[in-house]
């Protein structure tokens, strides 16, 4: 006589209640889980209740002691590289500016009206200079004061040959300045929490010099009067909303 599972002592059949229960329950979750998800997905875009971002005016040509050079461009992305960022962002800017002792500081600013997610990584200068064949390494994060405002950057150099390009560079989401890594993806677990889509950039200064001291002295001054210039209704979502308190130094201690 053959002994089927279904007449085994102890064994569910396949299709015993308390597994179609099982899979009843399964389900339910599954749809449950499935409403909250699209219920929670953020839908106000920031971009659209707040000052419109538009670099080429709000960023000025000539400010303090610096005009716009047009003998150098910053480096700028591949062609493929380059197309990938026209998608993920909205606007761009790239200029060099001079100064009258003929110190120059490279500015390049990327927007975007989404930074909901990782993507826009892409333009990091760690991943920007690499495509192009520049040894990259972070040399300092840390806390600077740039008009008052307490701005996380990150300090990294890239070397091609004999070109060694000293960079500052930092992120915003929103009117919040962070760095990319955890920083920012705590600012885009808060925003996405409030149902919020924040938009935000990447601002990068860099120069052209074997001294990184002196690059950083340059560029700590170029943001100073950058920040100056830009409209004051925008400033924080150029640089941040966190106030430096009177006492504070140029900069201060690591991120």
């Amino acid at each position: 006589m053959t002994t089927t599972t279904a007449d085994k002592p102890g064994v569910a059949s396949a299709a015993s209640p308390v597994t179609m229960l099982r899979v009843g329950v399964l389900v339910a979750l599954m749809a449950v889980a499935a409403v909250a998800g699209e219920a929670l997905q953020p839908t106000n875009r920031l971009s659209e209740t707040k000052t419109p971002i538009v670099l080429e005016k709000q960023v000025p040509e000539a400010f303090g002691e610096w005009r716009l050079d047009t003998s150098i461009r910053p480096i700028l992305p591949d062609p493929g590289l380059q197309a990938m960022l026209d998608v993920l962002y909205s606007q761009t800017l790239a200029r060099t500016y001079v100064n009258a002792k003929g110190e120059r500081v490279m500015l390049s600013i990327a927007y975007g009206s989404d930074q909901s997610n990782e993507a826009t990584a892409v333009h990091r200068p760690e991943f920007c200079y690499s495509a192009q064949g520049f040894r990259v390494k972070v040399v300092d994060r840390e806390v600077i004061n740039i008009g008052g405002t307490k701005v996380p950057v990150a300090r990294v150099l890239a070397q091609l040959g004999q070109r060694n390009e000293p960079i500052t560079y930092w992120v915003t989401l929103d009117e919040a300045a962070t760095l990319p890594g955890f920083g920012r993806k705590l600012q885009q677990i808060k925003y996405g929490l409030q149902g919020q889509i924040p938009d935000g950039m990447l601002v990068r200064v860099s120069s052209i010099s074997p001294s990184l001291d002196d690059s950083f002295s340059v560029q700590q001054r170029f943001l100073e009067q950058m920040h100056a210039a830009v409209p004051v209704e925008v400033q924080a979502r150029y640089f941040g909303a966190d106030r430096a308190s009177p006492k504070a130094t140029a900069s201060s201690a690591p991120v």
